[in-house]
């Protein structure tokens, strides 16, 4: 098993670095897609759907990792799955800009996955192959350091650095101001209007009125839905908001059988029965806070095929006023001269005069993002290029091509038998699916629900706010609450722990339950709320690994961890696929709900698995 030519290099120099271009990848492909897709006008259920799917290399990679231990080296598969990563990054980077590249840069992110898992089965076996025993044992915290904080990297660098380019690559910002009066008031036309901008070569944007008055007296519901109703649709006949979603519903319940007699009769049972109700606030006599449009143009017609998205915000002054309606607008060479229309309300309390500033920007979503991954993709052209020089060759790192191709299947066979053959693997495979369930679903929509308005439920971050809150303290809490696991783990055993664990990655999605139900704006408290999560997860995963290793044991220890973990990658996969069309049924408050109710499973199993009480603790200091 150990290396007596691989001395020559510290493990020092490679396994810090082997093990953080094996992390981003999956984070890539896992959380920064995500967000990325949320940011260019994907919806949710498309989002979980496809990028759920990406999953799959990592579910189904023990079918294959024999055949790495049958062709090449351990080591050529590495260096030549960072080459393949680098070039898909880049691929992905060119093919953001084109019309069709949410189809084109899923299919190149699902082959970076395949890499990345193959690139995983090389890495875990070359690391076992180029230390001893006492080496693997010293350095396994430190490959999962170093894989944590390229999560934190994706999640969190790269993702404030995707959110700073979309600021500075667009026009200069749209701004308008909003004042509440208890005298004045802006008249309210539900009429298509003529704006006149000004004669200009430099294309920007413009809002009318740019100074808005809003009176505090209160409006009946009525008026309200009237004033959304007349923006929606002047929004939607002038394509300023995208109808893709509502087309292919329409076109999918006319000819998928599926559609029509199973997934829409059960939305719609899902929805009328436990979806939530969004009801706007109303004081004692059922009226709403005072409501307004603000109207904006472009001064220049951008190029023919050329798209300008504007995404508004609230940026300073007093919270009571808020941007009800026209979050984002995508103007193009024949929409530029109409205006578009945003919904700007008062809060049914407010009765002072107060004063509120909001910002559009306009950023190049598309080339920031290109510019993202382009910077991913030269990463991965450092990793070729140093482990290429830097990674040990030990001598029992060598292909098995000798064996004949019948060998090599009933070995292959053999090593599946004997793992389904195992006592209570029934249950084992069970618990495995089951124990991240809750937390399957709540991953692919925590990003979207920080980044949603939240007229919609969501919280209404930016991009780098999400970069700095789920990307940067989350994946900290994360590592800190691993460690702790560990440390914890070591000293009382899996079977003592494996209750207290299970609680900590269930009960802390109480966090996200807390903020979709108060929908806090400050930074701070959705700072806590999220690493309360995230440490609870964290904790809580030390013995998921632990019972996969635990499960593992016997002959084919590696081959059988691979299966094991073929089904914690199902468990992420198959929940996390349809959580988006989940959460748009029942809106975000009442999908965290049912993220709660997903733990009962996952407690319901444990009672019944058999754990040895010595397994895990610490026992290597003879």
């Amino acid at each position: 098993m150990k290396s007596n030519n691989s001395k020559k290099t510290t493990p020092w120099a490679w396994i810090p670095t082997l093990y953080f271009a094996q992390g981003l990848p999956y984070v890539v492909a896992m959380s920064v897609a995500v967000i990325m897709y949320k940011r260019l006008g994907i919806s949710n259920t498309d989002i979980a759907l496809y990028t759920s799917w990406l999953y799959l290399p990592w579910v189904i990679k023990p079918f294959w990792s024999p055949f790495i231990d049958l062709l090449k080296t351990k080591r050529w598969w590495i260096v030549t799955m960072q080459l393949l990563i680098g070039a898909g990054l880049a691929g992905v980077a060119f093919l953001i800009p084109m019309p069709f590249f949410f189809q084109a840069t899923l299919a190149v992110l699902w082959l970076i996955a395949f890499s990345s898992a193959t690139h995983d089965i090389a890495a875990d076996g070359f690391y076992m192959l180029a230390l001893d025993s006492s080496e693997q044992s010293f350095f396994v915290g430190i490959r999962s350091t170093f894989y944590r904080l390229a999560m934190i990297t994706g999640q969190g660098l790269l993702i404030i650095i995707a959110g700073s380019l979309e600021s500075f690559t667009g026009l200069e910002p749209m701004q308008f101001t909003v004042q509440s009066s208890k005298t004045v008031q802006t008249e309210v036309l539900l009429q298509e209007q003529k704006f006149s901008v000004p004669q200009t070569d430099k294309m920007t944007f413009v809002a009318f009125p740019s100074k808005l008055v809003l009176n505090t007296n209160n409006i009946t519901p009525d008026s309200l839905s009237k004033i959304k109703t007349f923006v929606l649709e002047q929004n939607q006949k002038n394509g300023f908001v995208n109808e893709e979603k509502t087309t292919n519903q329409a076109k999918s319940e006319n000819n998928s059988w599926w559609s029509i007699n199973v997934s829409v009769p059960l939305g719609n049972f899902i929805k009328h029965n436990f979806g939530q109700k969004r009801t706007e606030t109303a004081n004692a006599n059922g009226n709403v806070g005072n409501a307004a449009i603000v109207a904006v143009r472009l001064t220049k017609q951008p190029k023919v095929g050329e798209t300008v998205v504007m995404n508004s915000s609230f940026a300073k002054g007093d919270k009571s006023i808020l941007l009800a309606a026209g979050e984002r607008f995508v103007f193009t060479s024949d929409n530029w001269q109409k205006p578009a229309y945003m919904v700007v309300q008062l809060d049914y309390k407010l009765k002072d005069e107060v004063k509120s500033e909001f910002k559009g920007i306009s950023g190049n979503i598309r080339l920031a993002w290109s510019i993202t991954f382009f910077i991913l993709a030269g990463f991965f052209t450092l990793f070729f290029v140093y482990h290429r020089f830097v990674l040990p060759r030990p001598s029992s790192d060598f292909a098995t091509a000798t064996h004949s191709a019948k060998d090599i299947f009933s070995e292959f066979g053999n090593t599946f038998a004997t793992f389904f053959q195992k006592p209570g693997v029934g249950l084992a495979i069970t618990f495995m699916l089951l124990y991240r369930l809750g937390e399957a679903m709540l991953v692919k929509m925590a990003s979207p629900f920080l980044l949603d308005v939240r007229e919609v439920g969501g919280l209404g971050l930016t991009t780098g706010q999400v970069g700095l809150v789920y990307g940067t303290v989350g994946v900290i809490s994360l590592t800190l609450g691993g460690i702790v696991g560990g440390i914890a783990a070591s000293r009382k055993g899996l079977k003592f722990w494996i209750w207290p664990m299970t609680l900590c990655i269930t009960l802390p999605h109480l966090a996200f339950l807390y903020l979709s139900w108060f929908l806090p704006e400050s930074l701070i408290f959705i700072n806590i709320a999220v690493a309360i999560e995230q440490f609870g997860y964290g904790f809580g995963f030390t013995a998921y690994m632990l019972f996969m290793i635990y499960f593992a044991n016997g002959e084919h220890k590696t081959a059988h961890y691979a299966i094991c973990t073929g089904f914690m990658a199902m468990g992420m996969m198959l929940p996390g696929m349809v959580a988006g069309w989940l959460q748009e049924l029942l809106g975000y408050n009442h999908f965290f709900i049912w993220v709660m109710i997903c733990a009962i499973p996952t407690l319901a199993v444990i009672p019944f698995l058999k754990i040895d009480k010595s397994y895990g603790i610490k026992e290597k200091n003879n």
